[in-house]
């Protein structure tokens, strides 16, 4: 049993995120600093990366002041608190590979200090010394105490409710570390 270690390429990597309300949808990215993910026998077993919750980027607004306002909000307390949190992690507790095509990861999502349990499909494909993954995350963004305008707390919202399940696209791009 041979195991390899990739670290992720944080230029080609990054998560794209979606988050919707009553009215529509906003999206935008965020910058993956580091990680690394490891094989035995070409088969993931673990991994974990870095997320910079200070390059938040709003994709969909385009009028610079409501953007950068916009922005404001997300580091904001009433998100990500990014002054005291400007980072979140993600470390996989356990894979499950039923065959080639199958790869279900499990891992512990710690954003603004607080760890949840996350389970998703990814696909995982190793081309000579680069690995790929990809996969979708769906958070309940009110587990990690961001309560903003959630019909889960707050009442008479109408068309200001924020859905609290938000999806984060990621895609990490890792090399082979010799």
């Amino acid at each position: 049993m041979e195991t390899t270690k990739f670290e992720i390429v944080s230029a080609q990597s990054n998560i794209n995120w979606t988050g919707k309300k009553v009215t529509g949808a906003h999206n935008g990215n965020i910058t993956i600093k580091s990680g690394s993910l490891s094989l035995n026998d070409d088969k993931l077993i673990n991994g974990n990366f870095i997320i910079d919750t200070t390059s938040i980027v709003i994709l969909d607004v385009t009028d610079p002041a409501t953007n950068a306002q916009f922005a404001g909000h997300l580091f904001s307390e009433d998100f990500f608190a990014t002054d005291q949190f400007p980072e979140a992690t993600f470390v996989i507790t356990a894979v499950d590979q039923t065959n080639e095509d199958n790869t279900v990861i499990t891992g512990d999502l710690t954003i603004k200090g607080i760890t949840h349990a996350v389970i998703f499909a990814a696909d995982v494909v190793v081309n000579g010394n680069t690995l790929t993954a990809s996969g979708k995350i769906f958070i309940d963004r009110t587990k990690y105490n961001m309560k903003f305008r959630s019909g889960n707390f707050f009442t008479n919202l109408g068309d200001n409710l924020i859905y609290n399940e938000f999806e984060l696209d990621v895609k990490l791009t890792a090399s082979l570390t010799i």
